[in-house]
């Protein structure tokens, strides 16, 4: 496998990658104009050290287009985080190394320091909304489920991604205050 540095360099800019898409262009467009942060996150970003993150995606996934359009409207609030795209079918090499439980699960988002090393990854979901649905996929049938994890999505509003992302960046955020999970 190449190395974090090579992959960078052959990875899309968030821009490139959804122009290059071929399936859901308007849905990743729009998400990422709708993406707002809340002020944790902007203040998290201001004082971030260096980071770079390497995502692993396929524009026709869900959870990728829920979770990375917020991600790139964060690194552009801030001059240290950069978030570049690997498309996962051309690069299985890579994606073999994140599998969740044997499968080929995505998006994951790869932390890299100043120096291109790994600092931790995250994906394919926020842990809470990962628990649920492992505890729900063989009893709700696929037409209910999916519905039920967008709704997911849409009220937490990219606070858990955010969050868990920027931990395994080890980037300091605060602690939420009385949120609701599920």
């Amino acid at each position: 496998m190449a190395g974090f540095e090579s992959l960078w360099e052959q990875a899309l800019p968030f821009d490139e990658f959804v122009a290059g898409s071929t399936e859901h262009r308007e849905l990743w467009a729009g998400l990422h104009r709708l993406a707002r942060l809340p002020d944790w996150a902007l203040a998290a970003a201001a004082s971030a050290p260096r980071r770079r993150l390497l995502v692993l995606a396929e524009d026709w996934c869900g959870d990728a287009s829920n979770t990375i359009p917020i991600l790139a409207r964060w690194t552009e609030h801030a001059a240290s985080l950069e978030l570049r795209i690997l498309r996962r079918d051309e690069h299985p090499e890579v994606m073999d190394r994140y599998l969740t439980d044997g499968s080929r699960s995505i998006p994951i988002v790869i932390a890299l320091d100043e120096a291109d090393r790994e600092l931790g990854h995250w994906g394919p979901r926020p842990r809470a909304l990962q628990e649920w649905v492992l505890a729900h996929r063989r009893t709700i049938p696929k037409a209910e489920l999916y519905p039920w994890i967008r709704r997911w999505y849409a009220r937490d509003r990219g606070e858990s991604t955010l969050r868990e992302v920027a931990a395994a960046a080890g980037i300091a955020i605060p602690e939420p205050e009385g949120r609701k999970v599920a």
